[in-house]
């Protein structure tokens, strides 16, 4: 059954076993991650090119929900989490010129919506910094979303790049 009528008085449970209010710090890190999942979503099915590399953060956000959601779960952001995107970072940043300053958001369909998707990602990493301050969050979380925004970035100017779309510079 998808309703359940325990968050009708503005709280949930968590995989713990713990209630918390709705507007806690922790169901805003996981909720504005789960917001970056459904975004990521749209994201593939526009671009069949970036299709199986967002599958597989999507799947690594669910890990990352599940780790928000309850401190003790079994499931964990990995140094080699880290590593595939630092390296997916590495590889299309060597694809791409040197972009000469701020980018302005936009381009292709698909690019508007990886540059969204960064700016969802801060978020997220703003939410779990301030989580932070109330629990213990290993290290590898805030690396982890860190480097996503920054991979979103390069796929956003990648796809502009192969599709022959130019970056804008803000003029200022």
């Amino acid at each position: 059954m998808v309703y359940t009528g325990r968050g009708d008085k503005g709280e949930t449970d968590l995989g713990s076993g713990e209630s918390v209010g709705k507007d806690s710090e922790r169901l805003e890190a996981y909720g504005t991650v789960d917001e970056l999942n459904s975004l990521l979503g749209v994201v593939a099915s526009k671009s069949e090119r970036k299709r199986e590399d967002i599958e597989a953060i999507q799947n690594e956000l669910h890990i990352l929900q599940a780790e928000l959601a309850d401190m003790n779960s079994e499931h964990r952001i990995t140094e080699e989490d880290i590593d595939r995107l630092e390296n997916e970072c590495d590889s299309y940043q060597e694809e791409l010129p040197h972009p000469g300053g701020f980018v302005i958001s936009g381009g292709t369909e698909t690019a508007s919506y990886l540059h969204l998707a960064r700016s969802v990602a801060r978020r997220a990493e703003r939410k779990i910094a301030a989580l932070r301050n109330e629990k213990y969050i290993q290290p590898e979380v805030l690396t982890y979303i860190n480097r996503l925004s920054d991979l979103f970035f390069l796929m956003a100017r990648h796809e502009n790049h192969v599709e022959g779309v130019e970056e804008k510079n803000p003029d200022y």
